[in-house]
C-alpha cells in the first residue's frame, strides 16, 4: 500500500499534515498556558483534517477506507459545528468551562457513531446487504446529509450572535476595544461561512451534474485553504492583555448602594458647577421612571469625579476600573452611564477624551505637537482609536476639527 503523490493527492497530504502539526502545537501550549480556546482550536483544525482525508487518499490510491473500513465513522461530522462555536466561546470568555447542560451538544454525533459502529461492527458483508436494503432505500443517507447542513447553519447562526452581543457588550466595558475586539473571530466567521457555502454549492452541483471523484477535488483543496488559514492565524493571534468574561446573560437587577464616605459631600452643588464648567457630557432630562431616583445622586458622583480626577486619560480604562475607583460594582455604574448620559461606557470616556484634544489642539502653546501626539495624551492608545472616535463623535476627522476652527 503506497502512497501516489500527483496533483490532486499531494495538496491534500500537505494541508493534511499542517493541520495535525498546529493542532499539536496548540495542545502543547494549551496545557502549558491551561487555555481552554488552544484545546478546541486543535480539534477543529483536527475536524478540518479528517474532513479530507478520505479525498487525499482516494487520490493517492489507498481504499482502505472503502474497503477495510467502509461504514466506520471517519471524521468529526456532526460535533465540527459545535467545536467551532464552542472554540468562540472560550475565547471571548476566560471562565468558560463545560458541563453537563453542554452534553446534548454532542448528541448527533453520538448518535450517529453509535449508529454506524453497530452496523460496521456485524462484517463487511453486512454492511453491504444493509447500505442496499436499508441505508440507501429508506434514505438514512439522505437524512445525515440535511442533518449536516441543518447543524452548520444553526451553530453558524449561534456563532453570528455571539459575536454580535460581544460587540455590543465591549462597549460597555471597555473605554478602548481596538485589541479586544478580535477581528479574528470576524475573519473566522467568514471564513467557515464562505466554506459552508462552497460545499452546499458543490453538493448542489453534484446532485444536479453527478460529479465525478475528481471533480469534487474543488472542494476539498478550499478545505485545505481553511486548514492553513486557520492554523497559521489562530495559532499567530494576538491574545488579549486582561480576562475577558463575556457571558450571554441578562441584565442584572440593579441594587442600589449608598454613595462612598465623603465622595457625596456638598454633591448637588459640585456637581452643577462641574457640569456648567463641561459642555460635552451632560445628564438627560429623565424621569424618575427612566432614571431611577437612588441612581441620580451617583450619575452626579460620577460626573464631577470625571471632571476632577481625569480617568479618562488611562487608555486601558474600564467600567470595572471606574467603579472600583468609584468604590461600586459595574451593574450600578453601567445603568447610571446609559441611563444618565445617554451613551454607552464606550462613547462615554471617549467624549472627554475627545473634548481634552479639542482644548489642547486649539491651545496655541500646543502648536508644536502633533495631532496623534495630542490625541495619546488625552487617553487614546491607538492612531486608529483616536480617529475612529473622534469621526463618531465629531462628525470630522481630527485635522478637518482643526482647521475649521
Amino acid at each position: 500500500m503506497t502512497f501516489e503523490f500527483n496533483a490532486y493527492s499531494s495538496p491534500l497530504l500537505f494541508g493534511f499534515i499542517q493541520g495535525w502539526i498546529y493542532a499539536l502545537l496548540l495542545w502543547v501550549r494549551a496545557w502549558r498556558e491551561e487555555r481552554l480556546s488552544d484545546w478546541l482550536l486543535g480539534w477543529v483544525l483536527v475536524g478540518l483534517s479528517l474532513n479530507i482525508w478520505e479525498y487525499m487518499l482516494g487520490f493517492g490510491g489507498i481504499e482502505i477506507l472503502w474497503r477495510e473500513l467502509e461504514f466506520f465513522p471517519r471524521t468529526l461530522g456532526f460535533l465540527f459545528p459545535a467545536l467551532c462555536y464552542f472554540y468562540l466561546k472560550s475565547q471571548i470568555n476566560a471562565d468558560f468551562r463545560f458541563t453537563r447542560h453542554d452534553l446534548w451538544h454532542a448528541a448527533p454525533f453520538l448518535l450517529y457513531v453509535v449508529y454506524h459502529v453497530s452496523v460496521f461492527s456485524m462484517g463487511p458483508a453486512f454492511v453491504e446487504r444493509w447500505k442496499s436494503t436499508v441505508h440507501y432505500p429508506y434514505h438514512i443517507n439522505d437524512l445525515e446529509t440535511i442533518a449536516s447542513i441543518g447543524l452548520d447553519v444553526y451553530y453558524l447562526t449561534l456563532s453570528l450572535r455571539l459575536y454580535q452581543h460581544y460587540r455590543a457588550w465591549i462597549k460597555t466595558q471597555f473605554s478602548d476595544t481596538e485589541v479586544i475586539s478580535f477581528r479574528w473571530f470576524r475573519n473566522f466567521l467568514i471564513a467557515l461561512t464562505t466554506t459552508f457555502l462552497l460545499s452546499l454549492l458543490m453538493l448542489i452541483l453534484d446532485l444536479t451534474f453527478e460529479l465525478t471523484f475528481w471533480q469534487e477535488w474543488w472542494d476539498e483543496l478550499a478545505g485545505v485553504f481553511m486548514i492553513y488559514y486557520v492554523s497559521i492565524h489562530g495559532y499567530a493571534q494576538v491574545q488579549p492583555g486582561r480576562r475577558l468574561l463575556f457571558a450571554q446573560a441578562s441584565v442584572q437587577t440593579i441594587i442600589a448602594q449608598p454613595l462612598p464616605d465623603g465622595v457625596g459631600v456638598e454633591r448637588e452643588r459640585v456637581a452643577e458647577s462641574a457640569l456648567e464648567a463641561s459642555g460635552s457630557v451632560r445628564p438627560l432630562s429623565k424621569p424618575p421612571t427612566t432614571l431611577a431616583m437612588d441612581l441620580v445622586p451617583w450619575r452626579d458622583t460620577l460626573l464631577v469625579y470625571m471632571d476632577n480626577e481625569r480617568p479618562y486619560l488611562d487608555p486601558d480604562l474600564s467600567l470595572n476600573d471606574l467603579a472600583r475607583r468609584l468604590k461600586t460594582n459595574t451593574s450600578v455604574l453601567s445603568p447610571v452611564i446609559n441611563a444618565g448620559t445617554g451613551k454607552n461606557f464606550n462613547d462615554f470616556v471617549n467624549q472627554y477624551r475627545v473634548d481634552a484634544f479639542k482644548r489642547q489642539a486649539l491651545d496655541p502653546a500646543n502648536a508644536h505637537l502633533s495631532l496623534l501626539g495630542i490625541g495619546l495624551d488625552c487617553g487614546f492608545n491607538s492612531k486608529a482609536t483616536f480617529n475612529r472616535a473622534f469621526k463618531k463623535l465629531t462628525g470630522q476627522s481630527p485635522r478637518e476639527f482643526v482647521e475649521s476652527n
